[in-house]
């Protein structure tokens, strides 16, 4: 999964034309032609952290995620020593990368040096304290991650996966009044989600409300067959004693 954070560091091109041309080339290509991207980059002898960012964006769109961690923090390194302040970026697209490739602990230490360098703001600022959050779950420190989702509502409440993690939080630690009002605002802005779909009918469950439960898990099954959401909603259907609904023509 390539999450929004790689894409938005594209935002900030080189001050120099004739680098900003090399450099939009490149991320074209690790769009397009990863693999040219990564020569591309490869043949740069100038503004090197540019190019190390283009070849991290590449190996992400491989889901190469250790290649493209590396090379965002090549990237971030460089950057720092440049002082320049496209670093924050590049050690929270190096955080992204670590995740989605199951590194927690990487993932964690890459996203407090982009968060201390204190450069990011607005949507880069909560998306990285998201990224944050998602590793510290994964590492078991729920009070932290709990204190970065409730930062990162702050700055990108548009986005509804920081909602639906919110509510899963919110869940786990029996929030359960604060789970269902998360949930709600996820499914505001994504009502087509399985996942937000399959988290409405997991919290009805906890709150005991078994017919809310197999009505969300339907929709979920319905929603988008052969996902990992529909099985799992699937399951809990049949451990309900429940059929799940059959997917609508075309879905």
């Amino acid at each position: 999964m390539i999450l929004l954070l790689l894409a938005q560091a594209a935002a900030a091109p080189p001050a120099d034309a004739a680098l900003a041309a090399r450099y939009e080339k490149c991320l074209d290509l690790a769009s397009d032609a990863p693999a040219a991207a990564i020569a591309e980059a490869g043949a740069w002898s100038e503004g090197r952290y540019f190019a190390r960012q283009c070849r991290g964006m590449a190996y992400a769109n491989l889901e190469r995620w250790e290649a493209a961690a590396s090379e965002f923090t090549g990237a971030a390194q460089a950057a720092e020593i440049a002082r320049d302040a496209r670093a924050a970026r590049y050690w929270a697209q190096a955080g992204n990368a670590w995740l989605a490739g199951g590194a927690p602990e990487k993932a964690r230490a890459a996203l407090d040096a982009a968060l201390a360098a204190g450069a990011l703001q607005g949507l880069d600022l909560g998306e990285a304290r998201f990224d944050r959050a998602r590793a510290l779950v994964l590492l078991h420190e729920e009070t932290a991650a709990r204190a970065d989702l409730d930062a990162a509502l702050k700055n990108a409440s548009a986005d509804p996966l920081v909602w639906l993690a919110s509510a899963t939080l919110a869940r786990r630690a029996g929030d359960l009044a604060r789970a269902k009002a998360d949930a709600v605002e996820a499914y505001k802005r994504s009502s087509d989600d399985p996942a937000v779909l399959l988290e409405i009918g997991n919290i009805a469950y906890a709150a005991g409300d078994r017919a809310g439960a197999a009505e969300a898990w339907r929709a979920t099954a319905a929603k988008r067959p052969g996902s990992d959401q529909a099985r799992l909603a699937t399951e809990r259907l049949e451990a309900l004693g429940e059929a799940p609904a059959k997917a609508a023509p075309g879905e």
